[in-house]
């Protein structure tokens, strides 16, 4: 069992920066890969960014690609999101998952995922 904590999210406006944290314990963390989800009100979640459990191979939304930055750190059993030139779209609760996964795989689908944060707010104002 793995607990997700995602923290970071606020209000910010168009073009700035936000980083976004998820801290993972009860388990060991590097044997997971982890990704970053989002949804908006009425909207589907969606898939946002991807990385291997060694940090070693990421993955991002065309949509993100560029300005969104996904990394790791396995000593700190945190996962980040590093979000620069916001856009008021980007506006919605952000989600972190993991997978137990030592293939060095990333994955894109929330079906893919064993585990799930709570979420954090991101709202990008205009």
């Amino acid at each position: 069992q793995v607990q997700l904590v995602e923290s970071g999210g606020g209000l910010v406006q168009a073009g700035g920066s936000l980083t976004l944290s998820c801290a993972a314990s009860g388990r060991t963390f590097s044997g997971y890969a982890m990704g970053w989800f989002r949804q908006a009100p009425g909207k589907e979640r969606e898939f946002v960014a991807a990385i291997s459990w060694s940090g070693g191979v990421t993955y991002y939304a065309d949509s993100v690609k560029g300005r969104f930055t996904i990394s790791r750190d396995n000593a700190k059993n945190t996962v980040y999101l590093q979000m620069n030139s916001l856009k008021p779209e980007v506006t919605a609760v952000y989600y972190c998952a993991a997978r137990l996964s030592y293939s060095g795989s990333y994955y894109i689908e929330t079906r893919q995922y064993d585990y799930w944060g709570q979420g954090t707010q991101v709202t990008v104002s205009s």
